[in-house]
């Protein structure tokens, strides 16, 4: 086998791109984990290190603070329930409009994509869509938050591009074996296209679980306020909200507003970076398979 060498601008390329994407990953990284760090630490610590990655003095009194109420564990179920179901939701729309526009002979096909695609180009904006919502007397409903996003015309496309890459001699045989249409998507279509399923099952996800102005817009109820919208409240506007010290032990210190903030912001950043690992490997293959073909 021959040996394969490597020119001297080829090494020093390499050396340079490692030394930039290390650079970029550390300060993408390192902010993330000084809050982090932050929220174990003491008033004294924070204010006598300017930056700081692992905390002298560990201590929980940000946590047991923010949790000493059911504020935040209600707002971490609503914006659980809206994720979960919202991002079903999503799924099933986008899954069977774009099952459908895969069909080349299905009539009118062609307007349709036309006026997904202008969707994509030009949007109502906030204050149409806010008379459309309170017309349909979504205001200070969870579907508010659901219903108005329920397809992503981009992410449509891409599934419709996957289905049509989708070898028709199978669908054929399916049809053979007396499956109807729905029997094809359910049996056949949707158990081969479990990489682009996960793949937007975790953008619609990451988008419910981060979005908080749609919740300003139509959620005036502060007990239907998603985790988002409740870490704004505490982060720009005050501490109030976090937790109640007359519920705690009389010999209990309040923690520093910083290290309340940082406690909060790893709360609402943690839970959607555990399914990450989960579903990332999928995105790669799952946007580039159903974006081969138009």
């Amino acid at each position: 086998m021959a040996k394969h060498y490597r020119t001297a601008a080829g090494v020093t390329f390499d050396v340079a791109n490692y030394i930039v994407l290390t650079l970029f990953g550390l300060a993408a990284v390192l902010p993330f984990v000084y809050v982090i760090a932050g929220s174990f630490a003491s008033d004294a610590e924070l204010t006598s290190r300017a930056v700081f990655f692992i905390p002298k003095t560990f201590t929980l009194n940000a946590y047991e603070f923010i949790f000493s109420t059911g504020t935040i564990v209600k707002s971490i179920g609503v914006s659980v329930y809206v994720t979960v179901v919202g991002t079903l939701v999503n799924l099933f729309f986008t899954v069977t409009m774009a099952y459908s526009l895969a069909k080349r002979g299905l009539y009118g096909r062609n307007l349709v994509l036309n006026l997904v695609i202008f969707s994509m180009l030009f949007g109502g904006g906030m204050i149409p869509t806010y008379l459309v919502v309170k017309e349909l007397h979504l205001l200070d409903s969870l579907w508010a938050l659901m219903l108005p996003g329920a397809i992503s015309a981009f992410n449509l496309i891409i599934v419709k591009n996957f289905f049509q890459e989708i070898p028709k001699e199978i669908e054929e045989a399916g049809r053979i074996d007396g499956c109807s249409e729905l029997g094809l998507l359910w049996r056949i279509v949707l158990p081969l296209s479990m990489p682009v399923l996960a793949t937007f099952t975790l953008f619609y996800a990451v988008g419910h679980w981060n979005d908080f102005f749609s919740a300003l817009l139509y959620i005036n109820d502060p007990g239907k306020w998603p985790l988002q919208v409740m870490l704004r409240q505490i982060v720009l506007l005050s501490q109030a909200a976090a937790g109640d010290l007359n519920s705690m032990d009389p010999n209990f210190v309040k923690p520093p507003d910083q290290s309340i903030k940082m406690a909060v912001i790893v709360v609402g950043t943690l839970p959607i970076l555990c399914v990450y690992p989960f579903l990332q490997k999928h995105f790669a293959k799952g946007v580039l398979l159903g974006s081969v073909k138009g």
